[in-house]
């Protein structure tokens, strides 16, 4: 696994630091991102053979990142380290392209072995998870309704649930704070949620902050 480039992402430095001092003897590190949206700019910029990322990140989650990623470097290997044992988290990490998912409370014993079966092109899920029921939700219709929100609306959502302004929004994704606006309404339309609060307790259930 030597020559196998790794991209490590996460959002709190210690975990960045520990995860690099425990796999530079195994690995060839190329970067670090500690958010979902740097962590997509270095995946296009170093196009590493690894990406071992957590899911919840500011300014895009890493399932969305993940999403993006697997559009321009579909042989990329994705592998999630987080601390999210609700078994929603992991469909959605398989679903947007992941082939390893491992808790974090567990990756000093598992994270080697995830990363060898994965690179063999298998699946490596955390033992803890892998015999769990897969439910995405205790709600079934409003977690259908997210499954239709478009990408973009779903980057407003997680910016929205962060806290941030409608001109902070507007400028991290580029459009005019009229259009951040009609995508908040849009989104309240299909999740039938009315204010700011009640969207920001269903990012938090769905895992994007």
């Amino acid at each position: 696994m030597k020559h196998t480039r790794v991209l490590l992402a996460d959002d709190h430095p210690l975990t960045l630091e520990g995860l690099r001092a425990f796999l530079e003897p195994h690995l060839e590190i190329v970067g670090t991102a500690m958010d979902g949206r740097a962590l997509v700019d270095a995946a296009l910029r170093l196009k590493p053979d690894l990406i071992i990322l957590d899911i919840t990140m500011p300014l895009l989650n890493g399932v969305d990142a993940a999403l993006q990623i697997k559009k321009s470097l579909p042989d990329v290997k994705l592998l999630f380290v987080t601390m999210h044992v609700n078994p929603a988290y992991l469909e959605a990490a398989l679903n947007a392209g992941a082939t390893g998912y491992v808790l974090k409370s567990a990756a000093r014993e598992e994270l080697l072995d995830a990363i060898k079966t994965v690179m063999d092109g298998r699946i490596y899920v955390t033992p803890a998870l892998a015999t769990k029921p897969l439910e995405r939700s205790t709600d079934p219709a409003r977690a259908a309704a997210s499954l239709h929100l478009s990408t973009r609306e779903r980057e407003t959502l997680q910016l929205i649930a962060e806290g941030r302004a409608a001109k902070e929004i507007a400028h991290v994704l580029n459009i005019s704070v009229k259009t951040v606006a009609f995508h908040r309404d849009n989104i309240k339309k299909k999740l039938g949620l009315r204010t700011t609060a009640e969207l920001t307790k269903h990012a938090i259930e769905q895992g994007l902050v």
